[in-house]
């Protein structure tokens, strides 16, 4: 699994951007948001039960995340067109503002690293990439558990002030002094 310090892997994957006829897809690459902190998340599979919600989550805070200069970027090996027909049908997923990136033939998810031994599909992983496309920060929950978007952009926040940070840190806190 691709770590702290490690680079983004390149890559090129169709993606769902809207559900407006005619302006469903887009391509997005690894040089798309080049120069901005890039969050990004992959989900099991699609019309599942725990990835709607963080899914949706992630949409809600994204106004959030734009303000820090980060662009959310989610992903899962289902095809762009099981996308669409997702955040066609499902209410909490028709409106969202950052790419669906379909990562199907699992070439993202593979150099990640972090793919389920037996099932073959994403982990819950969440990577932090700085405007340089080093990876910063890395989460990765079992198929069972939903990430926390707070901390998520807890963890943006802090690492956006290149300090160093104590536990529990929040945005508007002062970072540690070395004496």
């Amino acid at each position: 699994m691709l770590t702290v310090g490690d680079k983004l892997p390149e890559f090129k994957l169709k993606a769902v951007v809207s559900i407006e006829p005619g302006k469903e897809f887009n391509v997005v690459s690894h040089q798309t948001y080049s120069g901005k902190w890039q969050v990004l998340f992959l989900w099991p599979m699609d019309f599942t039960f725990v990835c709607p919600t963080e899914i949706a989550e992630f949409g809600r805070r994204n106004t959030e995340f734009r303000e820090r200069g980060a662009q959310l970027l989610g992903a899962s090996t289902d095809t762009h067109f099981v996308h669409l027909a997702w955040r066609q049908q499902h209410p909490d997923l028709r409106s969202l503002p950052y790419p669906m990136l379909a990562d199907t033939k699992r070439e993202l998810s593979q150099a990640l690293g972090i793919l389920h031994k037996q099932d073959g599909i994403p982990l819950r992983a969440t990577f932090i990439a700085d405007p340089n496309g080093t990876i910063r920060f890395v989460s990765v929950n079992d198929l069972s558990v939903g990430r926390n978007v707070d901390e998520v952009l807890r963890i943006l926040d802090a690492l956006q002030t290149n300090e160093l940070t104590p536990c529990n840190w929040k945005k508007g806190e002062p970072p540690l002094k070395v004496s």
